[in-house]
């Protein structure tokens, strides 16, 4: 069964930076990409960013430039760093593995983990 566990979110003021990380199981994480996701309150879930095995990476437009995903194959974790935060980065953060359809990223089994909340204040 997957397992994903998130962590690293916090309260942080506008501007400032967050280092978030998701462990996952190693049956997942050795053959796919991996995502972050985010859930705003009354919001869809959405995915801000991907990793592939390789080391490609791709963003949402509203967090690129400002946030970087990487991830550790030794270490089963992939992370996201954020920087120059703002209020609307407001979430509940999750991470899953993803494969891409197109140019659309699906997830690979539809369980997720609690999710790191993240809050950023004005």
């Amino acid at each position: 069964q997957v397992q994903l566990v998130e962590s690293g979110g916090g309260l942080v003021q506008a501007g400032g930076s967050l280092r978030l990380s998701c462990a996952a199981s190693g049956s997942i994480f050795s053959i796919n990409a991996m995502g972050w996701y985010r859930q705003a309150p009354g919001k869809q879930r959405e995915l801000v960013a991907v990793i592939t095995n390789g080391g490609s990476t791709n963003y949402a437009d509203s967090v690129k430039g400002r946030f970087t995903i990487s991830r550790d194959n030794g270490k089963n974790t992939v992370y996201l760093q954020m920087n120059s935060l703002k209020p609307e980065d407001t979430a509940v953060y999750y991470c899953n593995a993803v494969y891409p359809y197109g140019s659309i990223w699906y997830v690979v089994d539809d369980a997720w983990g609690l999710g790191t909340q993240v809050t950023v204040s004005s």
